[in-house]
């Protein structure tokens, strides 16, 4: 079950980066905008929009969600809670296998990200647990959590917060960051249909010639 990438995040752009359009050949799964004429203005009308919430990664450190987590990024965002007993040790373990298939060098590029979507009971230990568990301990892939007020804000501002977390989406999400290209990545694609728009999205960089 996966809730659509929610238009509040597509309004976002349409707001504050001109003339973005759809990647030629992805149909809705991909936006992609023009140069942006001003970088300063649209890196922080990013940063506004993501916000810099403070969040706590599962070794217990504090990092601001734009600046230390997203900022230049090649990221893949994933949602979870620790108490879940199907859904979510499926997605990672599936996760894990993109990392792999990734190779040794595109995985300490491309970021992972899993968000708990159960802040209220999901401490930096019970995600630090849950990660060693599922042996997703691993570079390049954060596990946050937070206070409820942060964390919820952030989730609503990626369109998958959910007032019941047994309905949480499991929809990825997936985006450079410093180019502005985002994804919708079904959980039910393969894994290596996902490191193949991982590797597409880390391709942009040298695309866009940055």
């Amino acid at each position: 079950m996966y809730r659509v990438f929610v238009s509040c995040l597509v309004l976002f752009m349409a707001s504050t980066i001109p003339a973005w359009s759809a990647a030629p050949g992805s149909g809705n799964a991909a936006v992609v905008p023009a140069p942006a004429a001003n970088p300063a203005r649209t890196e922080a009308a990013s940063r506004q929009y993501f916000t810099d919430l403070e969040l706590v990664t599962q070794n217990g450190e504090e990092v601001r969600f734009y600046s230390d987590v997203l900022k230049d990024r090649v990221v893949l965002i994933n949602f979870v809670f620790t108490r879940c007993q199907d859904a979510c040790p499926m997605l990672v373990q599936k996760l894990i296998k993109v990392k792999q298939l990734l190779g040794e060098e595109l995985s300490q590029t491309v970021y992972f990200v899993s968000i708990s979507i159960d802040p209220e009971r999901d401490t930096p230990e019970d995600m630090k647990a849950f990660a060693e568990k599922l042996k997703a301990q691993m570079k390049s892939w954060i596990f946050l959590t937070g206070t409820p007020d942060n964390v919820n804000h952030i989730v609503k501002k990626l369109g998958q917060y959910s007032p019941d977390v047994e309905d949480h989406s499991t929809l990825l999400l997936a985006g450079n960051v410093k180019t502005r290209h985002w994804m919708k990545i079904p959980p039910n694609i393969p894994p290596g249909g996902i490191a193949e728009k991982l590797r597409l999205l880390a391709d942009d960089d040298l695309a866009a010639g940055l």
